[in-house]
């Protein structure tokens, strides 16, 4: 313990006496452990948020979407078709199916008053709601009733609201989409963004009776994609099969050609986030890897310069009774005390920075213990390693030769 002691009174001195070439070596480590605790911390941070939003579907969720298939014998691919018949048989006949709900998309512009903007416009049906996991905020959602005479009602998101009407009660006034006027009899509760980035709260939804006839025209009955929700998530697996043999059954394709639709579900999404969310990990942690190398090595050729300026120092250490050992753990110490230094002025500016970040994004990213243990260690480890060998030099230094160095 005393050797340790002096060792580390020996080194806090000559890190004094240097202030300069040790701020130099230390900022190499405190680069590469700032990028340790940022990519660790803000990585977790990115993966809870998108995991939070893709769960604000719903973890049952599936969605169904038709798929280009290649014809028997001919090169050309044909796009698949999905219908409301097929919601409705899928409703009527999937068991561990609980909503179905249709979907028709398109971008167009909406006045009222003075004020024109380009939004999202949707035609479903009152299950979106649930399955989408949509609230109304204000007003009321429209009934069976409206969506069999197509009437010309609509809920809207929260920033098409902003956008037309500002602080003013939406609810019970009147917009213009193309030649129609549409009344707004509610108000969506606000999502926030998906995690594709698309603002969720930026659409207009209405019948989709009313959006065939009056926004968009399509063939009768065609959807663009189809929503469903398991009973529960953890009949999702049982829900999808179900939908894959009925819709096999519908477009009459055979087991062992590939169908003309895919069906989706949440945990799919999830793997697909987390799989790409680890490898942009790894490869950010793979250049944090290389700073702390060359921060280790900065180390090392600091050391080494510090070794071949003491040779004098060290030679009348060894000529007084100093052993070997006691030189190696003098410059050891050194070493290890600037790579921790280094490493804990890396975890304090990159706790700070991951902080600052995850407040700016929305994302709750905080450092955990765990990070920051790992790069106290590794910062620590750095010492050790880069640092034995100029230890090891200046312990094996002959104490007569030494003495002669001017």
């Amino acid at each position: 313990m005393t050797l340790l002691l002096g060792a580390i009174r020996l080194a806090l001195s000559a890190i004094v006496r240097n202030k300069l070439r040790a701020a130099l070596t230390v900022l190499g480590i405190l680069i590469g452990v700032t990028a340790v605790v940022m990519v660790t911390a803000l990585a977790g941070g990115a993966s809870a948020s998108v995991g939070d939003q893709i769960d604000s579907f719903a973890s049952n969720a599936l969605f169904i979407n038709p798929e280009n298939v290649q014809q028997s014998g001919v090169r050309a691919k044909t796009q698949g078709r999905l219908t409301e018949g097929d919601g409705r048989a899928i409703a009527r006949e999937a068991v561990s199916v609980t909503n179905v709900a249709p979907w028709l998309s398109t971008m167009g512009q909406v006045v009222a008053a003075d004020r024109n903007v380009a939004t999202l416009l949707v035609g479903t049906t009152t299950s979106y709601f649930p399955v989408r996991r949509y609230r109304i905020a204000k007003g009321e959602l429209w009934t069976e009733t409206d969506e069999s005479v197509k009437a010309k009602v609509c809920v809207v998101g929260q920033t098409v609201a902003e956008k037309l009407f500002g602080n003013l009660d939406p609810v019970g006034r009147t917009i213009r989409i193309g030649r129609y006027p549409f009344r707004i009899i509610g108000t969506l509760e606000a999502k926030g963004n998906s995690p594709f980035g698309e603002d969720q709260d930026d659409r207009i939804l209405m019948p989709i009776g009313s959006f065939r006839g009056r926004v968009m025209r399509t063939s009768p009955g065609r959807v663009d994609m189809l929503l469903a929700s398991a009973s529960s998530e953890e009949t999702t697996t049982r829900a999808q099969a179900q939908i894959t043999s009925i819709l096999r059954q519908r477009h009459r394709i055979p087991e062992g050609r590939d169908p003309d639709f895919s069906v989706n579900t949440q945990s799919e999404m999830r793997q697909t986030q987390e799989a790409i969310a680890g490898v942009l990990s790894a490869l950010l942690l793979s250049v944090a890897g290389v700073s702390l190398v060359v921060g280790g090595i900065g180390v090392m050729n600091i050391m080494l310069v510090s070794v071949a300026e003491r040779t004098r120092e060290i030679g009348i250490r060894l000529s007084i009774g100093a052993r070997e050992r006691d030189i190696l753990v003098q410059f050891l110490v050194e070493a290890i005390v600037l790579s921790l230094t280094g490493g804990v002025l890396g975890i304090v500016v990159g706790s700070a920075a991951t902080i600052g970040l995850g407040h700016a994004l929305g994302w709750n990213a905080t450092p955990t213990l765990g990070s920051i243990g790992v790069a106290a260690a590794t910062s620590a480890f750095i010492g050790v390693v880069f640092g034995f060998l100029p230890a090891r030099r200046a312990a094996s230094l002959d104490p007569i030769e030494a003495l002669r160095t001017e």
